[in-house]
């Protein structure tokens, strides 16, 4: 059932069971059980954990409530939540991906699906002919991110779910950089959205976790078939996890991009930094796309450094940020995709979209900004 609250944060806090109807406890139980006694006077759905798992079931409701969705399901990982949507389609069937996509999916999609006879074409998803060009008899789908990882471009997510409705397509997004506080993809008509919930949704890096989130009956099905044949669940122990996690979500992304956009601009300002790629500046080319359809920019920045003595500098000495693969911490964490997120990618193809050893993604914290800024410059001036 829809839940209908004054602020988002509310429904962070109550989309759910909040309350464990046995005990009246206000943390959801960990049912840490592999399998469940058969009653036949009281026959229950729990039979096997893999199937269904009362901590689970709390999640995944929560994630369909997030999401404006009819069902959410929770998998092991982002990458086991992408293999098992992508099952949902045939060898020989075709889909249209954005080429500035998450390295792990990339190498999903051309090492992996490719062996599963899947075809993909790589498309600038900013450009709308680009994407209808691309289109095929056999197009089945389109793949991307509304928010791209390293470059933060923006897809048109209004203008692609119509081209999908036009030509019988499922719309599939990635919208682990803008989570649902920000932005719902479903209330605008896309098929499917996951995310992976290592990220801002679990949001203290100590979970590894994927969602999906639908909202049509006839695809929930077939994903929560495919969930419970393939098993790639999440357990009872990391649903806890991550059901607490999302209750501090909104505070977080507010205070973390309240941040980033103060560390943009003044990034943008640097003598040692060449370029830098946030949607909140002015001058970024999808902002006012982004605007239309969400309530946030995101606390996620990627900047172009001038010369390697600057990247050395930042892989070095940088104190508060952890160099680290993934974000979405309440801890600022600083990335070089060359060799970290985007490391699945062949070197020309990641070279040839610009992903280069000067790139840096730097997702905010929690820390307050002139602490990063002062961190900074006390790293770039330590020469």
């Amino acid at each position: 059932m829809k839940k209908d609250y004054h602020d988002y944060n509310t429904l962070l806090l109550h989309a759910s069971n909040d309350r464990d109807p046995l005990t009246g406890a206000l943390s959801t139980p960990i049912y840490q059980v592999s399998t469940f006694h058969r009653d036949s006077e009281n026959p229950s759905k729990y039979d096997y954990s893999r199937s269904a798992n009362p901590t689970r079931d709390v999640l995944e409701d929560h994630i369909a409530h997030m999401e404006n969705g009819i069902q959410g399901f929770a998998f092991s990982s982002g990458m086991a939540a992408i293999s098992t949507v992508l099952l949902l389609f045939s060898p020989g069937d075709h889909l249209v991906v954005s080429k500035d996509i998450y390295g792990g999916a990339y190498r999903l999609f051309t090492q992996v699906f490719s062996q599963w006879q899947l075809e993909v074409d790589f498309v600038d998803i900013t450009d709308t002919n680009e994407i209808k060009a691309a289109i095929k008899d056999n197009t089945k789908g389109i793949y991307f991110e509304i928010l791209s990882n390293p470059f933060l471009k923006v897809a048109d997510l209004k203008t692609i779910v119509d081209i999908c409705q036009q030509n019988s397509l499922l719309s599939i997004i990635d919208n682990t950089f803008l989570p649902p506080n920000y932005c719902r993809p479903l209330e605008f008509g896309a098929d499917i959205v996951l995310h992976s919930a290592t990220k801002f949704l679990n949001g203290h890096s100590d979970v590894i976790a994927g969602v999906v989130a639908v909202k049509d009956v006839s695809l929930a099905k077939k994903i929560g078939f495919l969930q419970n044949a393939l098993g790639a669940i999440l357990g009872p122990q990391d649903s806890w996890l991550l059901i607490r996690g999302m209750k501090t979500l909104g505070i977080r992304l507010e205070r973390q991009t309240d941040s980033a956009s103060k560390i943009a601009p003044w990034l943008k300002s640097q003598t040692w930094v060449k370029k830098v790629y946030y949607p909140g500046l002015e001058d970024h080319p999808g902002k006012e796309i982004l605007s239309d359809i969400s309530t946030g920019y995101g606390p996620v920045i990627t900047f172009h450094v001038i010369d390697d003595k600057t990247k050395g500098l930042l892989l070095g000495k940088l104190s508060l940020p952890a160099i680290a693969v993934s974000l979405g911490g309440v801890e600022s964490i600083l990335s070089h995709p060359a060799t970290m997120s985007h490391a699945g990618m062949p070197n020309d193809v990641r070279e040839a979209q610009g992903i280069t050893d000067r790139i840096f993604r730097f997702s905010v914290g929690l820390e307050h900004p002139q602490d990063l800024i002062n961190d900074f410059e006390n790293t770039i001036s330590n020469v």
